[in-house]
């Protein structure tokens, strides 16, 4: 534009004032970066299915030992420790909210399927013979069923009965109330969460080693193991770190640390949990020691255990494709896991009854005595006795939790297009 048109322009207000422009060469531009998309937001509500894994594996692995009693089932996978792990957890992460709202809601969980087992279960000690006199103090007999409806220690059972004469062995009511004691260590454990995790987030490792010091001085022979309160506070040592665990993995202790530091301890923890076992005395010389009643060693061997399972923790918010297939049976466990763990005991106990009868029978004697004589045959009963157990008492769990009862949670498969 020339200085006459450029006059002209400012002297007619409604005249266009044509600019000029002036290309940059590209070396001298500047580029602003583009503010970075925001990371998706971690869903809420969604189950962590590698610990659905873990929690269906630990129910297995206990009807199976408690079928078979196989020594090396424990060191193979310390189901105990991994559900106390995955349980201290899960409240862990609950403790957001106010501590007693959160005690208040795993004991309304836990506690009525207990009070439908024991209302089964007593009904038929006392139709079998049991009672106030049975004991020899009756009114400590009354006072101590208190236990029944608040699990602070061993619910009272009958040690021998009369057996509804000969079809149960003599024993029945103490085979069946095995799994009670799980219950009272897991009530402990809720009531004291807040505490230890108070602990936690202050002195983490300190904490997370207190219960096996405990242990180790409890079972160290000084004490007398004998009564109430110390069976409590044994069970409560032995598993109390795999507890902490739980609750160190949910604060993300585990994250913080070197990822070779796990692998690097956890061997030789093992390595002085089996030399503890190794070292305990032995009932029956052919069966070899067993974890299960070794504390300390117990205590040890799965708080290696657990370190190695929650390093891993891949957290699957959707199965692998090898797993997909098994989403319904580790659905229905997880969803069953109280009910499943109660009454396995009692459809193991009733596979006498139903096994025995055959023996009389002239064809399953000649032609299945190698079928009778398995120790697999009351676990292939058993499994469909636990289903019936579900169906009658699953429900209860359902109704604790402020679900709608279902009969058999077993879910269905989403339907879409078939796998190529």
């Amino acid at each position: 534009m020339n200085g006459t048109a450029e006059h002209d322009a400012y002297a007619d207000p409604t005249a266009t004032l044509r600019l000029r422009t002036i290309t940059i060469p590209a070396p001298f531009v500047h580029e602003t970066p583009e503010e970075p998309e925001p990371a998706p937001a971690a869903r809420r509500g969604v189950r962590d299915r590698y610990l659905d894994l873990l929690r269906a594996l630990a129910l297995i692995r206990v009807v199976i030992y408690h079928n078979f009693g196989w020594t090396w089932l424990p060191l193979l996978f310390p189901s105990m420790g991994v559900m106390f792990a995955l349980a201290g957890s899960l409240m862990a992460r609950s403790l957001n909210r106010p501590a007693w709202s959160v005690i208040r809601g795993r004991m309304r969980r836990l506690l009525p399927p207990m009070w439908m087992f024991g209302a089964v279960v007593l009904t038929a000690m006392i139709l079998d013979g049991w009672g106030p006199h049975a004991e020899g103090h009756p009114n400590w007999w009354w006072g101590k069923l208190a236990f029944w409806v608040l699990p602070l220690s061993t619910p009272p059972f009958a040690e021998t009965v009369h057996g509804f004469g000969g079809h149960l062995p003599t024993s029945w009511a103490e085979q069946v109330v095995v799994p009670l004691w799980y219950l009272r260590a897991y009530l402990w454990y809720v009531l004291l969460s807040p505490l230890m995790l108070k602990a936690v987030r202050r002195l983490p490792w300190v904490t997370l080693l207190v219960p096996l010091v405990l242990s180790a001085v409890l079972n160290s022979g000084l004490l007398d193991q004998s009564g109430r309160v110390m069976e409590t506070a044994t069970d409560f040592t032995t598993f109390g770190s795999c507890w902490l665990l739980g609750m160190a993995h949910q604060e993300g202790l585990l994250r913080r640390i070197p990822q070779y530091v796990v692998p690097s301890l956890a061997p030789l923890v093992l390595a002085a949990g089996f030399w503890w076992l190794q070292q305990a005395p032995v009932d029956d010389p052919r069966i070899g020691p067993d974890l299960e009643a070794v504390p300390l060693a117990q205590a040890v061997w799965s708080f290696g255990c657990v370190m190695l399972l929650l390093h891993l923790s891949p957290s699957w918010e959707r199965w692998p494709k090898p797993l997909e297939r098994f989403n319904g049976v580790i659905t229905l466990l997880n969803s069953r896991a109280v009910t499943v763990y109660l009454w396995h005991c009692v459809a193991l106990v009733l596979t006498e009854p139903l096994i025995d009868p055959l023996w009389n029978n002239p064809f399953c004697y000649a032609h299945l005595r190698w079928l009778l004589s398995s120790q697999w045959l009351p676990l292939l009963i058993a499994v469909p006795l636990i289903a019936v157990a579900l169906l009658l008492f699953g429900w209860v769990e359902d109704a604790a939790a402020k679900r709608r009862p279902r009969l058999f949670p077993y879910p269905q498969r989403a339907k879409g297009r078939r796998r190529a």
